[in-house]
């Protein structure tokens, strides 16, 4: 595809007009009609503002793409996955596990990820078979896996969860206050310095994190994909350690850091 296809697909895409694209940028919509027919290419300038416009990188727009991949928003189909929890969950007696599997899902029922069609309990249940591929077959973690963002989310309080105590504190820990752009960096940084002190806690939100940043391509604007980038550099490298540092755990941290790393190092590469 050359520049003026990637341009007039974007603007498409965000079914936006050339006159709205104009008037964005300043100029007339000639301009942006004639980017589109190939007759014109935009300068530099304006590549980053239609970058900023549209929410992509400028090579994005830029490039002339040769070859176009086809993507999908989730590898897994939901109701089998919920299916091996619950199998696994009876297999291990996990009494924990199989209550907040049915209160997870009605919990998130009629949600979906950010900007996309799939159902929210895909995420809480990427997050049981992590653990489970893992090894770390444990009730009160695979629980708070389905759990971990039914109090934000889902208007449900603590006392209504059907879990024992430590399921609940886990998910407590786990549980971030609203913020605003005054107070965040103090909020966060106390966030995550408890979740820090609680090894299962800790495993959760790195798996927590392992399964946002690999839909953050398409569910989160540019701005917040940078900082999600280094929100991660920041707090989740002491999580790590607290993992590491719990022995049954070792394999686990070792395999969540590689898997944070190498999918930082690539969004990097991108932008």
């Amino acid at each position: 595809m050359s520049i003026g296809n990637n341009i007039k697909a974007l603007r498409e895409e965000r079914k936006l007009t050339q006159d709205q694209v104009a008037e964005a940028l300043g100029i007339s919509f000639q301009a942006v009609s004639s980017w589109e027919r190939d007759e014109y290419k935009p300068d530099t300038e304006k590549l980053i503002k239609l970058a900023e416009l549209f929410d992509v990188s400028v090579s994005a727009i830029a490039e002339e793409k040769r070859n176009t991949f086809k993507t999908r928003d989730t590898i897994y189909d939901w109701e089998h996955m919920k299916t091996y929890v619950k199998t696994s969950a009876r297999n291990y007696k996990l009494a924990n596990t199989l209550k907040a599997m049915d209160f997870a899902v009605a919990a998130h029922e009629g949600q979906n990820r950010k900007r996309s069609s799939t159902p929210y309990i895909y995420h809480p249940l990427n997050l049981a078979c992590h653990a489970l591929s893992m090894d770390i077959i444990e009730d009160e973690i695979i629980a708070a896996c389905l759990l971990h963002d039914v109090i934000e989310d889902c208007n449900c309080k603590y006392e209504d969860l059907p879990v024992n105590d430590e399921t609940k504190e886990l998910i407590k820990l786990l549980t971030c206050e609203k913020t605003t752009d005054d107070n965040r960096q103090e909020i966060i940084s106390a966030y995550y310095q408890k979740i820090e002190k609680n090894p299962k806690a800790a495993l959760v939100k790195c798996m927590d994190r392992c399964n946002n940043l690999t839909t953050m391509s398409w569910g989160l604007s540019r701005e917040r994909i940078y900082r999600m980038i280094r929100e991660t550099e920041e707090y989740y490298p002491p999580l790590i350690k607290a993992i590491k540092n719990t022995t049954e755990y070792n394999n686990a941290a070792w395999l969540l850091k590689y898997q944070i790393e190498s999918m930082l190092d690539i969004y990097k590469r991108l932008m």
